[in-house]
């Protein structure tokens, strides 16, 4: 049925007719200087291209009779001409911008780019042709950016699922397709480009998220994403820090407060003279949550320096700073969470992240079309847990009693570079991206007993609790090397093949012992025993992957990507020592393909639209069951490669303006709706463990749907967004909730949920206000059952709660 709709659909906007000629063109500045990356778009035909380097641009498929082109580069006026199909050629001068526009022309300026959502087929020295591509531009949405609210934030992605915290928005956890959200370990995750999280390899969790307030984008690459950046089942998130602005200098601070004592303070300063310019900021975030012990602090400071050497040439450096403390009320049972959410049994634990990150890039643009990059990245970083994490979510934790502690540090660092080359091969344009990373990791773990008072004390009580000390202590000394390449043949004007390439050579080590300890109720030791350890890992293998991309000239496309993946044992698969917690020895990497066929466009200039189905085949998936020890004749929780899933599914996303729709006339009106819907089925097809096969795999709601408006007239922006997400597993053997249980609260369903958040927007000269309801029904529910910090057990997400941003801009 699906598929007849989409036939009809393509048919009926196929019928427009083209000529072919072409017509070239020159875009300036009013000093006459060329300018790169112009965005001209063809309102008559639907098409879009760029300048390049010398401002020159050819727009192909002219459509007989007038054309109107829109141009369209930030700091620039919208400039609009209408070109009659016998012109040869023509230029175009753009007026730089300096006026103060209102928040609605500012946005209807925005939809002049008429992006589709999706990245360019090539953008510097990455290629996206036939890939599953999402941009979310931030500017363009009016949310509670302050505390970087994901249903908000990522309500355009399709089928994303969220573990929401309640700290602040300081991390961020996503998935998707079966993929586990927490830290979005699943994800190769960027900042400007360059790796962010704590080990690519070893450790891909991030504990450091962008602020929002701070970025300009952030664009998502689903699993074909592992050719080029690397082999990751989910694919690529990459947030995009703002550009420095064109002035000498620029400052925006933002104060926000909001529900249980938040402030936030968000505050940068960018600039451009001659060739330097720079971007930086310092973000402040504290709180208390709705919880009880559930208070939370952070800092961070960005800074962007740029130099342009000449037109083709420059050089980049960023740093990023980010600390944050924050006390940990621990998780629930069934039963505790049907009598108060609010509640919480940990008065103890702790969680500390401090991250130091470095990057600097290189970027030249070569005359004969082609562009270089070289990045080189580090991370200087740690993170410590703290508290009292017994299975039995629902004991009580006693003062003065030992606490669980457990320390990681990371120190990497990596080169990426890559080459990219556009060329033309029997009259078609072509491009060829070669690349290669180099990744070097000497991270360490170690685990013992923390003190028996309640504050934030990181240091291992080996004194206090000498029968708790030295529980495990490990190096984890990682090399990562890869080559990487892909080409775009063009066989025809519209019909693209881009297969692609990457060969993967990894060393990953865990040298180290961990001890296994019983004890009685009482606490005395009954058996004690250390194991020592020499894990070597080595291991070189190629990755395959295909696009295929077809656009039609009323400007839809059809796209379609297989691409083979991976994932390697993380030091938490190896080692981590914790009661009633054991890992089988014979774990191994998982592997497997993921695969889309869409299609995506506009009709006219008022609908776009993403349509898809998907396939995810992953082999050896690692994942958790609560059974019998293998050693031990009691129960505990069990980490092994579980067996081999499929999830499958339509993922589909349709955004239509109905203010160009029905008020084209009127500038100062915008309204726009969207539907953001993902339905999703998902099976284990084979499994050693009887109990597995035919299970549904875990974190795959059937029904994913988010529903939003957004209106604004002049300077007033509101929009209104409904999110319902379907129950979904936490375990492979599809364990039910027992709202009988008051133990655990680990395994079991994530019930159905539904949430509505509300924000709005006022600008007025150099100020704007910004202030919003999130959870306006005051809905309860969750969606994380964690198995280990900041639980164990069920994590409540937030009641309802407001926030009022305040702006100021000069």
């Amino acid at each position: 049925m699906t598929s007849k709709v989409f036939s009809l659909l393509i048919l009926l906007l196929s019928i427009s007719s083209f000529a072919q000629k072409s017509v070239k063109g020159l875009v300036t500045d009013t000093n006459q200087k060329a300018l790169e990356n112009v965005e001209i778009y063809n309102k008559t035909t639907y098409k879009n291209y760029f300048s390049n380097a010398n401002g020159e641009f050819v727009i192909n498929a002219f459509a007989k009779g007038k054309n109107t082109i829109v141009f369209f580069l930030r700091g620039y006026k919208i400039k609009e001409v209408i070109i009659d199909e016998d012109f040869e050629s023509f230029t175009v001068s753009l007026e730089e911008l300096t006026t103060s526009l209102s928040e609605v022309v500012i946005i209807k300026e925005k939809e002049k780019q008429f992006a589709l959502n999706k990245l360019k087929d090539i953008e510097e020295t990455a290629i996206y042709a036939g890939k599953k591509t999402e941009v979310i531009s931030l500017d363009k949405i009016t949310a509670n950016k302050a505390t970087n609210n994901p249903r908000q934030v990522y309500a355009q992605v399709v089928g994303l699922t969220i573990n929401e915290s309640n700290d602040g928005g300081l991390q961020l956890s996503i998935g998707g397709r079966g993929l586990n959200p927490n830290r979005t370990s699943n994800f190769n995750t960027r900042q400007n480009d360059y790796d962010i999280s704590a080990d690519v390899l070893g450790y891909p969790e991030s504990y450091y998220a962008t602020p929002t307030e701070a970025l300009e984008s952030i664009q998502i690459v689903r699993g074909a994403a592992s050719l080029q950046y690397g082999t990751q089942f989910g694919g690529l998130v990459n947030f995009k820090i703002k550009r420095p602005s064109l002035k000498p200098i620029e400052i925006v601070t933002r104060n926000t407060i909001g529900s249980y004592n938040l402030f936030t303070n968000f505050t940068s300063i960018s600039g451009t003279k001659n060739k330097f310019s720079y971007f930086s900021f310092y973000n402040f975030k504290k709180g208390d949550g709705f919880r009880p012990n559930s208070k939370f602090d952070s800092k961070s400071f960005f800074v962007n320096l740029n130099y342009q050497f000449t037109k083709n040439t420059s050089l980049h450096f960023d740093y990023t700073f980010f600390d944050y403390l924050a006390q940990q009320p621990g998780g629930l049972t069934d039963v505790m969470f049907e009598e108060d959410p609010k509640q919480s049994n940990r008065a103890r634990n702790w969680f500390d992240v401090n991250w130091n990150l470095f990057a600097l890039r290189f970027k030249h643009h070569f005359e004969n079309n082609a562009d270089f990059s070289l990045q080189l990245f580090g991370l200087n970083a740690s993170r410590k847990a703290l508290g009292f994490r017994s299975n039995r979510v629902s004991s009580q934790d006693v003062d003065g009693t030992v606490r669980d502690l457990i320390i990681g540090d990371f120190v990497n660092w990596g080169a990426e570079a890559r080459y990219l080359k556009k060329y033309t091969f029997f009259g078609k344009t072509n491009a060829f991206l070669i690349g290669a990373k180099y990744y070097q990791a000497e991270n360490s773990g170690e685990q013992g007993p923390g003190s028996s008072g309640k504050e934030a004390d990181f240091n291992i009580a080996s004194a206090e609790f000498p029968n708790y000390a030295n529980q495990s202590k490990y190096t984890y000394p990682n090399l990562n090397f890869s080559i990487f390449g892909e080409n775009i043949f063009k066989l025809s004007k519209s019909f693209s093949i881009t297969p692609g390439f990457r060969y993967e050579n990894i060393k990953t080590q865990a040298n180290g012992f961990y001890r296994k300890i019983n004890t009685d109720l009482a606490g005395n030791v009954l058996f004690d025993e250390t194991i020592t350890e020499e894990n070597v890992k080595e291991r070189q293998f190629f990755l395959f992957g295909i696009g295929l991309s077809y656009k039609m000239k009323n400007g839809l496309e059809l796209y379609g990507n297989v691409s083979q993946n991976y994932r390697s044992v993380t030091f938490n698969d190896i080692r981590t020592a914790a009661p009633s917690f054991e890992i089988s020895e014979d774990i191994t990497d998982e592997k497997g393909y993921t695969s889309d066929i869409g299609v995506r466009g506009k009709i006219l200039d008022n609908v776009s639209f993403d349509a898809s189905i998907y396939a995810l085949y992953y082999n050896d998936k690692i994942g958790e069951s609560f059974i019998l020890s293998p050693t031990q004749a009691v129960p505990v929780r069990f980490r092994d490669n579980i067996g081999t899933a499929l999830t499958y599914g339509l993922e589909s996303l349709v955004d239509w303006n109905i203010g160009k729709t029905f008020f084209r006339d009127n500038d100062n009106f915008i309204w726009t709706v969207f539907s953001n819907f993902a339905l999703t089925d998902s099976e284990y097809i084979k499994s050693e463990l009887d109990a597995v096969k035919g299970n549904k795999v875990e974190f795959v709601p059937n029904y994913n749907l988010k529903l939003g408006t957004g209106i604004g007239y002049k300077n007033f922006l509101s929009s209104l967004q409904f999110t319902y997400v379907s129950s979904q597993f936490t375990d492979a053997l599809n364990n039910k909730s027992d709202t009988n249980d008051n133990t655990f609260g680990i395994f079991g369903e994530i019930p159905a949920y539904h949430v509505l958040d509300f924000s709005t927007s006022y600008k007025w000269k150099k100020l704007k206000f910004e202030t919003g309801i999130n959870n306006v029904l005051n809905t309860w529910y969750f969606t994380k059952r964690a198995t280990g910090y900041p639980g164990p057990g069920i994590i409540p997400s937030e009641p309802r709660v407001f926030y009022a941003t305040i702006e100021f801009k000069f």
